[in-house]
């Protein structure tokens, strides 16, 4: 006689993870929106679409959590959806000198810590090692998306604002933001670089 197995649904193509797909689907989009040649207009479509991937940021977590959906593929994609987002938006505003001057050095910091970041996490996953995601860091990752979305308007918010200063305000209110999230990203990527040097003097002696 033969057993009938339940059918598995393959856990590639649950609810958490189809939001981590659109996440990355849009960040192709927003760059095209953003590279659009001397339309303001496009600006608009491109925070919106930054908008609802940044809300998808939250609900893939939490319906993973609610729904016990979590699964390898998602733990590896989120987080690579999330920089490849925050990167794409920042290189393209920094091209289109939204983000200009010293304004240049907060993005810097951003990408920097996110690389590093990036090589701590995979170094200490080998060793076994997590480290809890602080609730400075969620705010930074807040503010740092809020930060971006001002900026996405850039000059299209400026003139919907209106401000009789030299830099619009929606930009002026992004730039602020950002620097913000830069000294957020610099206190909380310390937390991730102590526990790598405390795990490599570990296994090294030192």
């Amino acid at each position: 006689m033969t057993i009938a197995h339940p059918i598995r649904r393959s856990k590639a193509f649950t609810l958490p993870n189809v939001l981590t797909y659109a996440r990355l689907a849009a960040v192709p989009v927003v760059v095209a929106l953003l590279f659009w040649p001397r339309d303001d207009w496009a600006r608009w479509p491109a925070l919106a679409i930054f908008i609802v991937a940044g809300v998808t940021d939250y609900f893939d977590g939490y319906f993973a959590r609610v729904y016990a959906q979590q699964s390898a593929l998602g733990r590896m994609l989120d987080p690579i959806a999330d920089k490849l987002l925050v990167a794409a938006c920042l290189l393209m505003l920094a091209a289109d000198e939204t983000i200009y001057g010293w304004s240049l050095l907060a993005a810097i910091v951003i990408l920097c810590r996110e690389i590093l970041v990036s090589g701590l996490r995979e170094y200490l996953a080998a060793l076994k090692v997590s480290v809890p995601v602080s609730r400075v860091a969620k705010w930074k990752t807040a503010l740092q998306l809020v930060a971006i979305g001002f900026l996405i308007a850039g000059p299209a918010g400026d003139r919907l604002l209106g401000s009789g200063n030299e830099i619009g305000l929606a930009t002026e209110i992004g730039l602020v933001l950002l620097w913000i999230a830069a000294i957020l990203t610099l206190y909380t990527g310390w937390d991730y670089l102590k526990a790598g040097i405390r795990h490599i003097s570990d296994e090294d002696g030192i």
